[in-house]
């Protein structure tokens, strides 16, 4: 067996664009330090994954996502494990505990539960003087009711543990109450806590000898209410440097209150006349292409490079870590329905500044109401010298592809532009 060092990348990567673009990134800083990469995950996604997989030095097939699995088959497979990481969200416990039984560098398990438990995250911050919206785990629509009938509205319906905003909207009055429940993906118990009013942002970050380092302030687009889909982000946020220090505070504040030491976070929060109010914490980098806009951002940076050399005990002084540049990222938000043609998306993909680009949709494609991360049909990601340079960009190069609906064909050929 080989005396390089091995790192266990739990659950490996999702079978979509931005996860495979990610793992990609994480495996070659991998080989450039000279790793062997042991992937985990299910036959099912190991198999949809195949590029991932192609490019390890080994791979198993483990549940990461059934608790106590991934730690039980580390003490029992008997390979020293020098590293432990993953990239998905959802096998950050699996991560944690596994990272404890083989005795490696890790966040500890009952701070990943707490932060991956969206209620008891709050109350923990709450507990200790950050300002938080009232929330409350209710079973059904009656202890839903109770709750907006003790606190003033509006208020949010989303679920305990989900992601890409599923299930997430908002609810103006009691009577919409049991719509929004309806969205729910499940019947478990579902959260529904106050809503807050202000400007949304992200802070994207990696934990340095055990101390959280910030790279970037991200400022968040979303559709109108009721659902809250991301349609847009822009790194750094262009920000007064008084309320990016705020920001950067009470996030450092935040993070070392919950208990997180090691890999990178992704911090969302709102900017309200009051302050910075928290939202969810996350134990990993945050998604929708984010990585591509701070490594353009800040020229040189190995964000999982970081990682392993902090995993790893080997600390790296000699790299940047501030944006000296800007980023965006745009998706398009056709309205619903089915598309004859879409116009002008060669032009986007030539564009000397795009980063990346993806169009999903075509002729004769059906496009769905935008109510979850999962209906945006495409985006462009580009690279510009300052961040109001980036997001002008994007949303210029958006607006010029335009997407030609089947019932528009005779009457208004090709003159139905929207974003």
């Amino acid at each position: 067996m080989s005396d390089a060092p091995t790192l266990l990348f739990v659950g490996g990567a999702r079978p979509l664009s931005f996860s495979l673009d990610m793992a990609a990134e994480a495996l070659a800083q991998a080989a450039a330090r000279g790793l062997r990469v042991h992937v985990t995950n299910t036959a099912e996604v190991l198999a949809a994954t195949r590029d991932v997989v192609a490019k390890a030095t080994e791979t198993s097939t483990v549940d990461v996502l059934k608790p106590g699995e991934s730690a039980s088959w580390a003490r029992e497979r008997g390979e020293r494990f020098d590293a432990v990481y993953a990239l998905q969200e959802l096998a950050q416990v699996a991560v944690a505990e596994t990272a404890e039984a083989v005795g490696v560098a890790g966040n500890p398990p009952d701070a990943v539960h707490r932060v991956r438990t969206k209620d008891a995250c709050r109350e923990a911050l709450a507990a200790a003087g950050f300002p938080q919206p009232v929330v409350r785990l209710c079973a059904n629509e009656a202890e839903a009711a109770a709750f907006l009938g003790e606190y003033a509205g509006p208020w949010i319906v989303k679920p305990r543990d989900a992601m890409g905003s599923t299930g997430v909207s908002l609810v103006t009055e009691p009577a919409r109450l049991p719509a929004a429940i309806a969205l729910l993906p499940d019947a478990k118990p579902f959260l529904v806590e106050q809503f807050v009013e202000g400007p949304e942002f992200s802070v994207e970050g990696v934990f340095l000898g055990g101390v959280p380092k910030i790279l970037a302030v991200t400022a968040k687009e979303k559709v109108p209410p009721p659902f809250f889909v991301e349609t847009g982000h822009v790194l750094p946020a262009p920000l007064p440097d008084a309320r990016r220090q705020e920001i950067e505070e009470q996030v450092t504040g935040a993070l070392k209150t919950l208990g997180l030491r090691v890999g990178g976070f992704h911090v969302e929060l709102w900017l309200t006349p009051a302050g910075v109010v928290l939202g969810e914490v996350h134990g990993r980098f945050g998604g929708d292409w984010i990585h591509r806009m701070l490594a353009h951002a800040i020229p040189g940076l190995e964000l999982y490079g970081l990682v392993f050399d902090d995993l790893l005990g080997r600390p790296r002084t000699d790299v940047p870590l501030e944006p000296s540049r800007g980023a965006a990222v745009r998706y398009f938000t056709p309205p619903p329905g089915r598309i004859a043609a879409v116009e002008g998306w060669e032009d986007v993909l030539a564009h000397p500044a795009v980063l990346h680009a993806e169009l999903g949709v075509g002729p004769g494609d059906e496009i769905k109401p935008l109510t979850r991360s999962g209906d945006r049909v495409g985006l462009v990601v580009v690279g510009a010298d300052t961040p109001e340079a980036a997001s002008a960009l994007a949303a210029d190069l958006v607006d010029s592809v335009k997407f030609v609906p089947e019932s528009a064909t005779d009457r208004l050929p090709g003159l139905w532009a929207l974003r």
